[in-house]
């Protein structure tokens, strides 16, 4: 019974993860006071201050962000494109 219910629970976290490509965050840096969207879910220590989302598409995640008062009202410059945080 014990393997059954690990076996689950490894299919699920395995399942999740695979589900979460194709995803945005919008995820405020608080040394920085900008909010940027990200590709990957992230892990809010040290300067991220939050990770908000998923959400399916980058136009979402946009909506978003402009929604969010931490977040400042003019839009970050054109060539950047969605990065994934650092994560240690």
């Amino acid at each position: 019974m014990k393997v059954l219910i690990l076996t689950g629970a490894m299919t699920l976290a395995i399942g999740t993860a695979c589900f979460a490509d194709g995803l945005y965050w919008v995820v405020g840096n608080s040394a920085t006071k900008q909010c940027e969207i990200v590709t990957s879910n992230p892990i809010v220590i040290g300067d991220i201050s939050f990770g908000d989302g998923p959400y399916r598409s980058l136009d979402d995640a946009n909506l978003a962000r402009s929604t969010i008062s931490f977040c400042p009202k003019e839009d970050p410059p054109a060539e950047q494109s969605p990065s994934k945080p650092d994560s240690g």
